[in-house]
C-alpha cells in the first residue's frame, strides 16, 4: 500500500506524486489527443483521496493531488463532451492490501473488517464494475465516487 512516512521524507512523496499524479496526467494527455466526445477520464482515488491517517502522509498527499487532477480536468475538458471523474475505493481485497497488513492474518488482527459495516473487504470485481458504470455515465462528470462498503469514520 504505502510505507509508513511522515514529513521530511521527500523521495516518498515524489514517489507517491510521480505515480498518483504525474503518471495519470502524462498518459491522459497523451490519450485525450484521440479522445471523441462521449469518452471519459476515470482516475482511481482512495477512501484517502478526502480524508487522511497518521503515517502515511506522502499517499495522502497524492490521493488529495489527484483529486485536484480531476477538478481541473473537469473545466479543461469542459464543452468537449468528455467527462471525468474519481473511483475511489476503501479496503479493497489485494495482494498489495494483504501484504501491507500481513496477510490474513494481519487483517483480522489490524481491526481493519471493524471498520467497513459489511464486515468484509471490498472485492476488485466491484470496483471494476463502479469504474465501467462512471466510465459510461457523463452524469457524474466531476463526481467523486466512493466504493468502500461504508467505513466508520474515526
Amino acid at each position: 500500500m504505502h510505507p509508513s512516512d511522515s514529513f521530511g521524507d521527500a523521495p516518498a512523496l515524489a514517489a507517491a506524486l510521480n505515480v498518483n499524479v504525474v503518471a495519470p496526467s502524462l498518459l491522459s494527455s497523451v490519450l485525450l489527443k484521440s479522445a471523441v466526445p462521449g469518452s471519459s477520464v476515470i482516475f482511481i482515488g482512495s477512501t484517502l483521496s478526502e480524508k487522511a491517517v497518521p503515517g502515511c502522509m506522502s499517499y495522502v498527499v497524492s490521493k488529495h493531488a489527484q483529486l485536484g487532477l480531476m477538478r481541473a480536468a473537469v473545466q479543461d475538458l469542459f464543452g468537449r463532451g468528455i467527462h471525468t471523474a474519481v473511483v475511489c475505493p476503501g479496503f479493497t481485497d489485494t495482494e498489495m492490501l494483504r501484504s501491507h497488513l500481513g496477510g490474513e492474518v494481519g487483517i483480522a488482527d489490524s481491526g481493519v473488517l471493524k471498520m467497513v459495516s459489511f464486515g468484509r473487504l471490498v472485492q476488485p470485481g466491484e470496483v471494476a464494475d463502479i469504474v465501467e458504470m462512471v466510465a459510461r455515465s457523463p452524469a457524474v462528470n466531476g463526481a467523486v465516487i466512493h466504493c468502500n462498503l461504508g467505513q466508520r469514520e474515526s
